[in-house]
């Protein structure tokens, strides 16, 4: 899900392999712009960015899971744990996946429908049907992943393929995103990705400066609502305001203009959530669970509605028209960096920022901050005393909440690892075999045939218990200490390790880093202002507050 600023690498992730990535990525933006600037056709830098991509690619460091190519005549000799073919089936044509669909939606729903074929199957690794299915949808076969020792292929692009796999099975129509294929439905072999994730990487740069001082001011507004609502009425929500904050956020540090300011030009005003999630909803749909509780009467419309069929993007080509008039009009200095740096046409890099703005980076933090909020305001009143002291020594010694606070709070980046490990905001990550291969779960080796869509859940996978001690609470000082940094490369959320980076040659989400800063930053917001506060995990419900004396 959305970005990272490179200046921040080093904040969100302490670890030496930040600042060399840094140098890396300079390099290889500098490579581009070189290319023009010498005059290079547009075509001849698309060369070279897709020859940098398999240079890049080809020195990789391996993926954390043992794959070794393989031929119908030719034993895997390779692995040491015994081989086992993959069991669970598909069922009958149709019937097999509808089946498999209603149990996933309805009858079981997650995780206890991935949890129910593990236990049948005693196995991590399985078949089955994904969603969303037939009639109107491709084909729903999988082989789905869901330990920590196999679920590391799906980031291998010199294994899988991850051409139009952003959403699994199916991908919406790209009229939704202008009729581009936008970056993450991008293989890195494809010529556009490395001038994509460069684009977007110089987006996130740029934004820079405004980062800190631009959430400051909206989450200050956040929190006196915080106030007044228990003030009046002794409980409020946690989380209701939180998603025109982040939106006016995000997309005022990417363009420099609040989309909601009722004196701009296209301005999207008051309704700019609600204009965004309508354009952004459709997209998803079809693998949406709903809610428990739907009655039953409905499920047969509910089904036709948005499982069954592409919802049509006409639907939505009024908002989507909407947010585009606005880009256009305050984002121009970024698709002149799109055109004058990285050769890209001004439409295609447009549909590309929006999709980065709002799909991105605004879908990404509008999930992770209310899981936050829930989560750390849910734990003890002493470890958030203690978290608090933490945040307020570390704003006292550097002059202010800064980067260098930041550095300074391993606690606070312990709780935001903590959820994304517990409750990743994305929970699936998609892959095509680009080869015959031996993958390995904990207890055995399974063959996987050329073609053969792999498919991971993250919440399980991420719950590994041969990895965590006690994998389903939510343990914000697990990152602690010595033994507690041998588990951060086990925090999959970005599509890759936490330990290492996105380059523009793999598929790690380009603004992991961002990600991980803002969450850090939002938690120490709360905890520079209030000694301790109150929520309610299943409700987001906020019942108190207690303000630093």
């Amino acid at each position: 899900m959305a970005a990272a600023v490179i200046g921040f690498a080093g904040v969100a992730n302490p670890i030496a392999a930040a600042s060399s990535f840094r140098r890396r990525e300079r390099k290889n933006l500098s490579q581009s712009r070189s290319a023009l600037t010498g005059g290079s056709s547009s075509s001849e830098l698309r060369s070279r960015a897709s020859l940098r991509a398999g240079e890049q690619r080809r020195s990789r460091h391996g993926a954390k899971v043992r794959c070794v190519s393989i031929s119908k005549d030719t034993p895997p000799t390779t692995t040491t744990l015994p081989l086992r073919e993959i069991p669970g089936d598909y069922g009958l044509p149709f019937f097999g996946a509808f089946a498999d669909k209603m149990a996933y939606y309805w009858t079981e729903k997650l995780p206890k429908f991935y949890e129910n074929r593990r236990d049948k199957y005693k196995s991590t690794v399985y078949r089955m049907n994904t969603v969303p299915g037939p009639p109107g949808f491709p084909d729903p076969r999988v082989i789905i992943l869901l330990d920590e020792k196999s679920f590391p292929i799906l980031f291998d692009v010199s294994k899988v393929e991850k051409k139009d796999v952003f959403t699994g099975t199916y991908h919406p129509d790209f009229k939704y995103t202008g009729g581009y294929r936008v970056l993450p439905y991008l293989d890195p072999s494809e010529e556009k990705h490395a001038l994509l994730k460069g684009f977007c990487f110089e987006v996130l740069k740029s934004s820079g400066r405004r980062v800190f001082p631009e959430l400051h001011a909206k989450l200050a507004a956040v929190f006196d609502g915080w106030e007044a609502g228990l003030q009046k009425d002794g409980k409020t929500s946690a989380t209701k305001d939180l998603g025109m904050a982040t939106l006016r956020f995000i997309v005022t540090a990417f363009t420099g203009q609040d989309p909601t300011a009722p004196d701009v030009k296209h301005s999207l005003g008051a309704g700019a959530p609600t204009t965004s999630k309508l354009w952004l909803a459709p997209q998803i749909l079809p693998i949406f669970v709903p809610p428990a509780g739907v009655p039953k009467l409905l499920i047969p419309l509910i089904e036709l509605l948005i499982h069954t069929f592409p919802i049509p993007y006409f639907f939505v080509k009024s908002q989507h028209s909407k947010i585009c008039d606005f880009f256009r009009s305050h984002a121009g200095h970024l698709l002149d960096v799109a055109e004058s740096q990285f050769g890209l046409a001004r439409d295609e890099a447009l549909h590309n920022l929006v999709f980065y703005t709002i799909f991105n980076a605004w879908g990404g933090i509008d999930i992770l901050f209310p899981i936050l909020v829930r989560r750390v305001g849910s734990t003890s009143p002493e470890f958030q005393r203690e978290l608090g002291a933490e945040v307020r020594r570390a704003i006292e010694a550097n002059g202010g909440l800064n980067p260098a606070a930041l550095r300074d709070m391993p606690t606070v980046q312990s709780a935001v690892w903590e959820a994304l490990r517990i409750e990743p905001p994305v929970p699936f990550q998609y892959g095509r075999a680009k080869e015959d291969l031996i993958v390995e779960s904990h207890e055995a080796a399974f063959q996987v045939k050329k073609g053969e869509m792999l498919a991971g859940y993250m919440p399980m996978a991420c719950r590994d218990p041969k990895v965590f001690t006690d994998p389903d609470s939510y343990n914000p000082k697990r990152f602690l200490g010595d033994e507690g940094q041998k588990l951060v490369q086990y925090v999959l959320w970005s599509n890759g390790p936490e330990t290492e980076d996105p380059t523009l040659a793999n598929k790690q989400c380009p603004g992991k880093n961002f990600i991980v800063t803002l969450s850090q930053l939002f938690v120490a917001e709360i905890f520079s202002r209030f000694e301790t506060i109150q929520v309610d995990y299943a409700s987001g419900e906020l019942r108190s507050l207690k303000r630093v004396s």
